[in-house]
């Protein structure tokens, strides 16, 4: 097998290099992913809860505790659900987007592994067919079919070789991205539940505040 891969010219090493490269940041994301949880134990349940009943210490306690990206989220809120409406749903913004990124760490690594495989091993191709017609001027015309047949064959390893690592990674990337636009997703739908708790609150704190009815006098000539 690595008599073969020999064979296969000079830019046999970067594509195998490309391929433990991908296939460690495969395991690394899928490891995180595994012991990745989004809402972990009904968290944004009974933040919303707390919040409803007023409970502000116990829901900034419960999601301070929590190591999930939602308690993360949801930490950088409760330190500002005081402030206005605009404020609070910028840091949830900000919060997501920056969890966002994490859960995207190294895919588009992966996208660019995928992409200059292929190109890589067409380069390794070209290569070796200049080589052969190299081969063939030397010969003076005078074509050895073995020479030629071997040379193109080598040559032709290299595509094989890089599409042989293109190929999974491309599947490995799409697999990823579908899980971390899945955990978005359902980050997103955190942020929505607790924006309803913490409207619900105020809502409910403006129908049961003390209404002031205005005086008017009126002056009478």
């Amino acid at each position: 097998m690595f008599e073969l891969l020999a064979k296969g010219g000079i830019l046999v090493g970067p594509i195998m290099l490309c391929s433990v490269i991908a296939l460690a940041l495969f395991l690394e994301r899928l490891i995180r992913f595994g012991r990745l949880k989004i809402q972990s134990n009904g968290l944004v349940s009974n933040i919303a809860r707390h919040l409803r009943d007023g409970e502000d210490q116990q829901a900034y306690d419960l999601v301070s505790q929590d190591a999930s990206p939602m308690g993360r989220i949801l930490t950088q809120a409760m330190e500002v659900k005081n402030q206005d409406r605009e404020t609070l749903e910028a840091v949830l913004v900000h919060a997501t987007e920056a969890e966002s990124r994490d859960l995207s760490r190294y895919l588009q690594a992966l996208a660019t592994i995928g992409n200059i495989t292929p190109l890589l091993g067409l380069l390794g191709t070209v290569m070796g067919m200049i080589k052969a017609f190299m081969v063939i001027q030397e010969m003076g015309g005078k074509v050895n079919a073995a020479v030629l047949a071997g040379g193109i064959w080598e040559a032709m390893l290299t595509t094989a070789l890089g599409l042989a690592v293109a190929l999974p990674t491309m599947v490995a990337h799409s697999y990823l991205s579908a899980r971390v636009d899945r955990y978005e997703a359902q980050l997103q739908d955190g942020t929505v539940a607790f924006l309803k708790a913490i409207g619900f609150r105020i809502h409910g704190h403006l129908h049961t505040g003390e209404d002031h009815p205005h005086t008017h006098t009126h002056a009478h000539p």
